[in-house]
């Protein structure tokens, strides 16, 4: 990773109150990170405001500070104490994000990323996939940490702007030349996204999430389209779902900024998804591009995928891409790890999935969207994470017993929370569900009901491979414990 081993406080875009302009050699927003020399800034944060930390910053050799009129307030007699640098701004965080775009002064030449409630995980691997079988050299940032042509672990499915840019540096100088991203609704409200240069922005859809951080719907939509209304080039393209009642809106807001806009439906669209058919083993789907229909194979499970599948050759298309290359890509296409994974098969046919739908809307798509693929029963375990959005808790519940034949709810990710209750909560809206707080002998329950023709949805946790109990985090993950089930049950182990 390159970056500048020094830069101007004012070569930055920030200047100080008091007209110091020092040479500025780190940028960082955590004070037991700071060295001599270095940029300082003190975010507000949902418990503590940063400021708070800024005399231990000084006393490491921060050299400058970037806050807000609070933090200001807060610290601003020890910075000019020190003699250091004081940089207040109405919107420290989008300074932030500015600013480390400029430090690291590079990402790779074509970005795009995607927003919306479910999906962007998927979205963002598939339009990695495609540019790879285009011959480009390229990698997906978000849940999954940077997966492609090169890979490197995140902590956070958007990161804050420091570890973000730094991470698009890396990307650039190890020769990747495309990158697609997701932006949660916690990146895009903390603008950390603000620095990107994207060339394209995709919108999937809009459900009940993250409500225990944005409070209202309202508030959750605002942070999503800020993906459209603020980080967007002018000169981008938004590609929309235009099915769900939300991508009316995203659409609008993007064309009022003089975006131009590709939208993709299955009741309309410039990329209109027009006919399915299922097997045991994928989908045949047909679509119309332009006014000419286009018959490609899927070898994934869920009729949903066909949406992501048709969002990212969008996206791919908005930066450039030839369509009929990409769509030639789309039978190459391989399952998201996590995301309607099938994990094991048991030995009289049944089929075991992992997804990582920890939503209602969520839940209730990964299944009905199994079900064509399904001959016999489908049968589904859930849970709810604790210490996140309480509402959701009996939906979960309520969305597995519409839509699968037998429901069995478990822990999840309860972290603080006692399991039980979360449980219970869940079961308020899965009456008749078979409760086991185990997650492994609710997998291994779950498997061994599973006859000839049957399928088990293993919900919530996805791509996870650890089990968060308090403040512990425990070696669990879903699809190793389904095919040690299985070998089991079938007699395999030795």
């Amino acid at each position: 990773m390159s970056s500048p081993r020094t830069s101007s406080l004012n070569a930055l875009g920030l200047i100080s109150g008091n007209g110091a302009n020092p040479e500025i050699r780190d940028l960082q927003v955590d004070s037991r990170e700071v060295g001599p020399g270095c940029l300082f800034a003190a975010i507000p944060g949902t418990r503590v405001h940063g400021a708070h930390y800024v005399e231990r910053a000084l006393e490491d050799g921060a050299v400058a500070v970037l806050t807000d009129s609070e933090g200001a307030s807060i610290a601003g007699d020890a910075i000019r104490a020190a003699g250091a640098a004081l940089v207040v701004s109405d919107t420290p965080r989008e300074a932030l994000a500015r600013t480390a775009a400029l430090w690291f002064g590079g990402q790779p030449a074509v970005m795009a990323a995607v927003t919306g409630t479910n999906g962007k995980t998927s979205v963002s691997t598939f339009v990695r996939q495609i540019w790879i079988e285009m011959g480009h050299a390229a990698v997906n940032l978000g849940t999954t940490g940077v997966e492609g042509a090169w890979t490197a672990p995140l902590a956070h499915t958007t990161p804050e702007p420091i570890t973000l840019h730094r991470a698009l540096r890396a990307a650039m100088d190890n020769g990747i030349t495309h990158a697609a991203m997701e932006a949660s609704s916690h990146g895009l409200d903390q603008r950390r996204l603000d620095g990107v240069t994207l060339r394209a922005a995709g919108f999937t859809n809009f459900t009940q999430d993250h409500l225990d951080y944005h409070e209202t719907f309202d508030a959750y939509f605002d942070a999503k389209a800020g993906l459209f209304a603020r980080v967007l080039s002018e000169d981008g393209t938004a590609v929309i779902n235009i099915d769900d009642p939300k991508g009316v809106d995203m659409a609008a807001i993007a064309r009022a900024r003089g975006c131009e806009v590709l939208t993709v439906g299955r009741d309309g669209g410039d990329l209109h998804l027009t006919a399915q058919r299922f097997d045991a083993t994928g989908q045949d789907l047909r679509f119309e591009w332009q006014g000419k229909a286009v018959q490609k194979r899927l070898d994934l499970i869920g009729g949903f995928q066909a949406d992501n599948v048709l969002l990212a050759a969008g996206l791919v298309i908005a930066c450039g891409g030839q369509p009929q290359e990409v769509f030639d890509t789309l039978p190459h296409l391989t399952t998201v790890r996590g995301r309607m994974q099938l994990a094991a098969t048991r030995g009289n046919g049944a089929a075991v999935f992992v997804d990582y739908a920890h939503t209602p809307d969520a839940v209730a798509t990964a299944l009905s969207a199994m079900r064509p693929h399904v001959m016999g029963r489908l049968v589904a375990i859930v849970g709810a994470g604790g210490d996140r959005d309480r509402a959701k808790r009996p939906l979960m519940g309520a969305a597995a017993m519409a839509h699968a034949d037998t429901v069995i709810v478990t822990d999840d990710n309860p972290r603080s929370e006692d399991p039980a209750s979360i449980r219970a909560a869940v079961l308020e809206g899965a009456p008749g569900a078979i409760e086991i707080g185990d997650r492994a002998e609710a997998i291994l329950r779950g498997i061994d009901l599973l006859e000839p023709g049957d399928a088990l949805l293993i919900a919530g946790k996805g791509h996870e491979t650890g089990q968060i109990v308090g403040s512990d985090v425990l070696p669990f993950d879903d699809a190793e414990q389904a095919s040690m089930a299985v070998a089991a049950l079938d007699g395999r182990l030795a």
